[in-house]
Parts: C-alpha cells; sequence; structure tokens
C-alpha cells in the first residue's frame, strides 16, 4: 500500500507541476494579447485619423471641382 500512495502522490506533483506549466504559458499569451491589442487601437487611431483628414481634403476640394464641371 505504501508503494500506491507514493506513486499517486508523484502522479499529483506532476500534474500539479503541468498545471503550473499551464498557467504560466497561458499567463504569458493573455499578456502577448493584451500587448497586440493594444499596439492594433493605436493603428485603428491613426487610420481613423488619417481617414478623416482625408476626408476634409475632399471636402475642400469638392466645390472647386464642382464649378469646374458647372463652367464646361
Amino acid at each position: 500500500m505504501e508503494g500506491g500512495k507514493a506513486r499517486r502522490r508523484m502522479d499529483i506533483d506532476a500534474r500539479l507541476e503541468r498545471l503550473a506549466q499551464r498557467h504560466e504559458g497561458l499567463t504569458e499569451t493573455v499578456e502577448l494579447l493584451t500587448k497586440d491589442l493594444s499596439d492594433m487601437k493605436v493603428l485603428v487611431n491613426d487610420l481613423a485619423e488619417g481617414t478623416a483628414r482625408l476626408l476634409h481634403v475632399a471636402e475642400i476640394h469638392e466645390k472647386p471641382i464642382s464649378r469646374l464641371e458647372e463652367d464646361q
């Protein structure tokens, strides 16, 4: 019986060690994903600002183009 308890204890220790390693791996993955998400937010904000500037330029040039088309 003593051998069975020792083996069961080793099995539990090994499982706990694997669980701890998986937990560490998951923690690292979440940290990386959080960083990626933060980087993506910056890129999306930059894209939105660029799009707004482009829209503004298009609006500024829309009236002169309309006048040129009317003159023809």
